[in-house]
């Protein structure tokens, strides 16, 4: 006599229902999950503090890119001697 049959599976269902309630039951999942990821990012190590670095030094070479530095002002002194 084994768990072969339909109702032996349901009314341990029904136990386990009764005994961990429908709540736990339901965070059963999300809380398997975060603790995955968790343990995941434990053996990464220290990958979070690297990928902000680089972040910081992609953005920063993305606002060299995007601001140029500005002309000097004798060059814009001389186009404007030059035109008068």
């Amino acid at each position: 006599m084994g768990f072969d049959s339909i109702w032996h599976w349901l009314i341990l269902l029904v136990i386990v229902l009764v005994v961990f309630g429908t709540k736990k039951i339901r965070n059963l999942g999300p809380d398997l999950g975060a603790a995955i990821r968790d343990f995941k990012k434990g053996l990464s190590g220290d990958d979070e503090a690297k990928q902000k670095e680089e972040e910081a030094a992609r953005k920063a070479a993305e606002q060299l890119r995007a601001d140029p530095p500005a002309a000097s002002s004798t060059q814009s002194q001389r186009d404007s001697s030059e035109t008068k």
